[in-house]
């Protein structure tokens, strides 16, 4: 049996750079006060390593319960709204944002927009995390959208409207919402102004959206695809669509016990690959646990 990891696959550099200044800030203080936000990243096997390292995770609950301490609390990758900057500060917490800059250029530009008047839809799941740190920008006025029939129920067609997406959502469903919201605002307004009607914004994650055609040559290639990464990343549930849809022997596993043998029977080309949240050092150990049971 022949055992790929895919080259594409694992940390983003956006998640690189939030780890890099995690695992640097718990190097530079070694008394134990270092906190984080959220999960860091949305796969608990990297959360245990870097937790076994001295990260605390907390939520915004417990930020009240440090005031007056000597700590660290980092801001994650997919950023937080004013009101968490805002609430450290009265309390004098010191914050490290590791917020990936994307999410921060998204950020800035849902601002600019708001404050020159223009109705804000966006493309994302409602309470993840990066989205609740847009709506907190823009003082949650605006239309986070998931579908076609979203489209139509909750946008005002007649405003100034600026469309952006969530960084890790689908390009098909970007330009699928994008040509709706275009012959929506053309049937209100002459072809000659509805693009200062319309602005469109393609905020999408180049790292995420590189990696979709690369992963259906990646599954089209193997006879059975394990499909590594936390159940809570939006990014993995994505990726996984996309390789169901090239190879429908894809398996989604986020801990090695949920691996079957009886996947493998008769399978030549075994592929491992993951989400931008996934570690490579827990694909390779996937690896050897397949490796394990092929030899048994």
């Amino acid at each position: 049996m022949i055992i790929d990891i895919d080259e594409n696959s694992g940390f983003c550099w956006g998640v690189v750079r939030t780890v890099e200044i995690a695992e640097k800030t718990l190097e530079e203080n070694h008394n134990g006060n270092v906190y984080i936000l959220g999960e860091i990243i949305h796969n608990p096997n990297e959360v245990q390593r870097l937790e076994q390292l001295g990260l605390k995770t907390i939520n915004h609950e417990h930020l009240r319960d440090l005031k007056g301490e000597n700590v660290k609390v980092l801001i994650r990758a997919h950023g937080e709204p004013p009101s968490t900057y805002q609430k450290a500060k009265e309390l004098g917490i010191e914050l490290v944002d590791a917020t990936c800059p994307l999410v921060t250029a998204l950020q800035n530009r849902v601002r600019k927009f708001y404050t020159e008047g223009y109705q804000i839809v966006i493309l994302g799941k409602p309470h993840h995390p990066e989205i609740i740190g847009l709506r907190g920008v823009c003082n949650d006025e605006c239309v986070v959208i998931q579908s076609e029939e979203d489209v139509l129920e909750k946008v005002d067609f007649s405003r100034k409207t600026i469309f952006l997406s969530q960084t890790t959502m689908s390009r098909e469903k970007f330009n699928r919402i994008r040509e709706l919201l275009e012959s929506k605002v053309k049937e209100l307004h002459s072809f000659e102004n509805y693009k200062e009607q319309l602005v469109v914004k393609d905020t999408l994650c180049r790292a995420v959206v590189g990696r979709e055609d690369n992963l259906r040559k990646f599954a089209r290639a193997h006879d059975v695809v394990i499909f590594v990464a936390g159940r809570n990343s939006s990014n993995g549930k994505n990726l996984f669509g996309i390789c169901c849809e090239a190879n429908p022997n894809s398996y989604f596993i986020e801990e090695i016990a949920e691996i079957r043998p009886e996947w493998f029977s008769g399978v030549q080309k075994v592929g491992i690959t993951g989400a931008t949240s996934t570690p490579r050092w827990y694909m390779e150990e996937v690896k050897k646990a397949i490796e394990h049971i092929a030899s048994n």
